[in-house]
């Protein structure tokens, strides 16, 4: 069989974004993704926000993809006629106990060169007159976008400059070969000089197959949605967060107007029995023994109880979902919100307990792992395939 250049496991977004840049270069590339669509997981189920960059430290990756995807995103949609907003959002402090925080915040936001600014509470509610605040950190260059179209479109291209774009292609097996490595799929085999795991929750599986050790392990954590009822919608505008945790990876329940007028009111984040369990009714015996057997897993939970409890009751109670959103919004209430599906997001935990709190790629001969890309990895998506494509030496290294 002869060899293609790249197979390319995954068809969300970040292995989409690889497939369009790296045909785009006139390489052969495969893509296999198992299941019938693209962006059946995390992409699809995100909450389509095209992020601006101020929380993440100065100098990582996140920090510096974001913002340079925070253009590229926006010029994507534009050259490809995908509907987008550019609304900015507020972060705001609901009590004087979040302020120090909330400057922190503009610090960091100031040195990853987001534009922002701090403004009045009275300031605040010009632009969200519903909004509780004592001060908000204005982001002016936040948007909102359909990812799913965004990889739709990204998977057009591919195909046109040449991929071969495979849905309902299960990884089976993958097996070193003295040129590169074969992958058994459902549909058959293909043999390439390079492998790029894009696998999203199963990243860390994928790298095992592939004979590489992850340096972290998968735990997957659901965030459930609601939306405001129609009658409501009036009471949010753009984006509305609150002043995050510093301790936790997750942004906090926030609101936001969708691409299509609708108002979403979320995530949670509370642990998945499943990889890809998007209700408390799916679980996977394999995936909850896979976390809670993991050393790092039991170190996390431990530092955590009340924070994941708090969540879980979260999860089970739409009164404390709408109390949570009241602190931003004070005149929404139980009756304006109802249920709207839920995402997985694919949280790498290192042994030690921690989180991995900035995108992590790990390279071994002939192979690039994806093995922790959560927020903003959308936004970033077209910057993170071109830093693959230089992991790969398949472009010259450049500065970002």
């Amino acid at each position: 069989m002869p060899a293609t250049s790249v197979t390319i496991i995954g068809g969300g977004i970040l292995g989409l974004a690889v497939a369009e840049r790296l045909t785009r270069q006139g390489r052969a590339v495969t893509l296999l993704e198992k299941e019938h669509t693209w962006a059946a997981h995390q992409t699809g189920h995100n909450s389509g926000v095209i992020h601006a960059g101020p929380y993440y430290a100065p100098g990582s990756l996140k920090a510096r993809m974001c913002a340079a995807g925070n253009r590229s995103m926006v010029e994507f949609a534009h050259a490809n006629g995908i509907p987008y907003r550019i609304p900015g959002k507020l972060i705001v402090a609901v009590d004087e106990a979040e302020l120090p925080r909330l400057a922190v915040l503009a610090e960091r936001a100031a040195a990853n060169g987001v534009p922002s600014r701090l403004i009045s509470g009275q300031d605040a509610r010009e632009y969200e007159p519903h909004v509780r605040a004592v001060q908000a950190l204005r982001v002016e260059t936040t948007g909102i976008i359909d990812y799913a179209a965004v990889s739709r479109k990204l998977a057009e291209l591919a195909a046109f400059h040449g991929g071969e774009m495979l849905t309902d292609a299960r990884v089976e097996a993958i097996v070193p070969t003295a040129s590169g490595i074969r992958v058994v799929h459902s549909k058959g085999e293909v043999e390439s000089e390079l492998l790029i795991n894009c696998g999203g929750l199963q990243a860390d599986r994928i790298a095992r197959m592939a004979g590489v050790e992850p340096e972290v392990r998968i735990v997957p954590f659901r965030g459930e949605y609601y939306e405001l009822v129609p009658e409501r919608r009036d009471l949010v505008n753009g984006l509305i967060y609150p002043v995050p945790d510093p301790e936790l990876p997750f942004l906090g329940v926030h609101l936001t107007r969708m691409i299509d007028g609708t108002v979403h009111a979320g995530p949670n984040a509370v642990l998945a029995l499943a990889r890809e369990g998007y209700d408390w009714r799916t679980v996977s015996i394999r995936d909850a023994a896979d976390a809670i057997g993991y050393p790092g897993f039991l170190r996390m939970a431990s530092r955590n109880i009340g924070t994941g409890a708090n969540e879980v009751l979260r999860s089970l109670s739409r009164r404390l979902f709408a109390r949570s959103l009241a602190r931003l919004v004070p005149e929404l209430r139980t009756a304006d919100i109802v249920r709207a599906g839920s995402g997985v997001r694919a949280q790498a935990v290192r042994r030690d307990g921690s989180l991995a709190d900035d995108f992590v790629i790990q390279t071994a001969p002939g192979q690039v792992h994806v093995l922790n890309a959560p927020s903003p990895a959308a936004t970033s998506a077209l910057e993170i395939a071109a830093y693959i494509s230089r992991a790969a030496g398949l472009e010259p290294e450049l500065e970002l």
